[in-house]
């Protein structure tokens, strides 16, 4: 599967990067591919695109904050979970927006 993520939580710090790290791990681990978009302090990070979101099978939000240009999702089944779901546990994350499909 190809699958896109944002993480986001309201300081966009620790979690944040945790969430894209457990994400990303438990991806590669499953045989998916991922690209994961953070958006916090920093702003935003590794942005997904057009041409992404265009390939992507799903798309997961873990995130406990509204995320920026959130409209570029529109039209796909979303994910959302909170951000320590993905910390905790990023495969049980990935299964069930798969199971969603």
């Amino acid at each position: 599967m190809n699958i896109l993520a944002v993480t986001a939580c309201p300081a966009g710090v620790a979690h944040t990067y945790m969430a894209k790290k457990g994400l990303e791990k438990a991806a590669k681990k499953m045989g998916h591919k991922i690209k994961v978009e953070t958006q916090g302090s920093m702003g935003i990070e590794n942005e997904i695109k057009a041409t992404d979101l265009e390939k992507a099978d799903l798309v997961i939000w873990a995130i406990d904050t509204k995320i920026e240009k959130a409209n570029r999702f529109d039209g796909k089944t979303i994910h959302e979970v909170p951000v320590a779901a993905a910390v905790k546990n990023a495969a049980k994350v990935i299964e069930d927006a798969i199971a969603k499909l």
